[in-house]
């Protein structure tokens, strides 16, 4: 590499070629939620659900608002990013049975941990048809999973103190004010063998398939119309059942090497390793939905309106930490002084967020909407990105972008401009005979 080509890596990078927009807003929330007005917008102007995309550097600080914000405008997100299974519903009911089943003695609410997760009998059928499903949950005196308010009584009706297992099952023959569920459940733990690697299987994936069968129809009862909680559900579902058919054969490996013993704490230990290895791919689902995308996943995406958020400095592009001093990763930079030898890292440079800011612009075929936050959550102020200086950005004032996150959702003058030139543009077309 030369002084030029390293020097290179903190060019500028070439404008883009179509009109941008640019929202600012005080804080990371209001951002959110105007990048999600614009996307209803977009949609109530006639815009394709695959027309728009919204991307983010990092989806970590913004997928909760994004999300909150989607639910308040009405458009269904789906997010694509790695599934981190160990923070979902069906890897916490994995773990509740495991720390059950592992306990010596344990008290009333550790026991039921498993059914506020949704723990349902391994012989539970699987509906036939959704009104077959939607009839069993209506007899709440029968269906599964329990709701919360059936376990919190048990538990209140259940006596305190620490027991095993088996006094439980005893104490819940003496207590017929508890819901007989509960007793299922207690006789199903009871009825669980040591944890060998072929049982370690076979009493993961009984969990895994009832949960599939009956939790997932559950989870969509109660979850709100843009399905989020479902979908991450049934990724989480897809992926423990990968989980349960690895396991077994990891475990026997681990116990043969003697780095394990036969406990359920070690099998909990085992599955959360496992877990955490997260696969080198992005994982999406829901072609119906406004995709949300990290910058990484965006090199040649064609997109006609692409919204970027999270244009702050700091943020993007990101201030790297180094314990190499700024002055020496300058003289490295050059290949000066001797080090021409050493190759610089790009994080001392803006050049990867620089290269992933370009490929989110180039993704727009239409419109680019930019959008940043001025104030911390503390009040503290964030400054303007230095990467919006490299566009010729229009930007939006207060009247307009409240309008814009207000009742009407009105687009504001630039945006109109570019939904107005897209209708005349298809009505040409079609004159045309040329799209149809």
């Amino acid at each position: 590499m030369t002084s030029t080509d390293r020097l290179a890596l903190t060019d500028p990078l070439p404008g883009v070629d179509v009109p941008a927009v640019e929202l600012v807003t005080t804080t990371r929330r209001a951002e959110a939620r105007s990048a999600m007005a614009t996307v209803a917008a977009l949609r109530d102007a006639g815009v394709g659900v695959r027309d728009v995309a919204v991307v983010a550097r990092d989806l970590d600080e913004y997928e909760e608002p994004l999300y909150r914000a989607a639910v308040q405008y009405g458009v269904t997100p789906v997010f694509w990013t790695q599934l981190r299974v160990t923070r979902t519903t069906p890897f916490a009911l994995l773990e509740a049975v495991c720390e059950v089943l592992a306990a010596t003695d344990l008290d009333a609410e550790a026991l039921c941990r498993p059914l506020e997760h949704g723990w349902c009998p391994p012989d539970i059928p699987h509906p036939a048809s959704a009104a077959d499903s939607d009839e069993i949950r209506a007899d709440s005196s029968t269906a599964w999973p329990l709701d919360p308010r059936t376990i919190r009584d048990g538990i209140a009706a259940l006596p305190d103190g620490r027991r095993t297992i088996d006094e439980w099952a005893e104490t819940l023959l003496e207590t017929p004010s508890v819901d007989a569920r509960i007793r299922t459940y207690v006789e199903w733990v009871r009825s669980c063998p040591d944890p060998s690697p072929d049982a370690v299987g076979a009493v993961f994936g009984d969990v895994v398939d009832a949960s599939e069968r009956a939790g997932l129809p559950a989870t969509k009862a109660r979850d709100s119309p843009a399905l989020i909680e479902t979908e991450r559900d049934a990724r989480a579902v897809v992926r423990l059942k990968a989980l349960v058919r690895q396991l077994p054969y990891k475990y026997a490996d681990r116990i043969a090497e003697g780095t394990l013993t036969q406990s359920w704490d070690d099998v909990a230990d085992l599955a959360r390793l496992i877990a955490t290895q997260r696969p080198g791919r992005r994982e999406h689902s829901n072609a119906r939905a406004v995709d949300v995308l990290e910058a990484n996943d965006v090199w040649l995406l064609d997109v006609p309106y692409v919204v970027v958020v999270g244009l702050v400095d700091g943020e993007w592009p990101r201030t790297s930490e180094s314990p190499v001093p700024p002055e020496l990763q300058e003289v490295v930079l050059a290949g000066a002084e001797g080090t021409s030898t050493l190759a610089p890292r790009t994080a001392w440079t803006d050049g990867r967020d620089c290269d992933q800011f370009d490929d989110a612009c180039r993704a727009a075929s239409r419109g680019l909407v930019l959008t940043r936050h001025t104030e911390t959550m503390d009040g503290d102020p964030r400054r303007r990105s230095p990467l919006l200086d490299q566009l010729d950005c229009t930007a939006v004032d207060d009247d307009a972008l409240r309008r814009l996150v207000g009742p009407d959702r009105r687009l504001p003058e630039p945006l109109r401009e570019l939904v107005a030139d897209r209708g005349a543009t298809a009505e040409s077309r079609r004159g045309d005979g040329g799209d149809r």
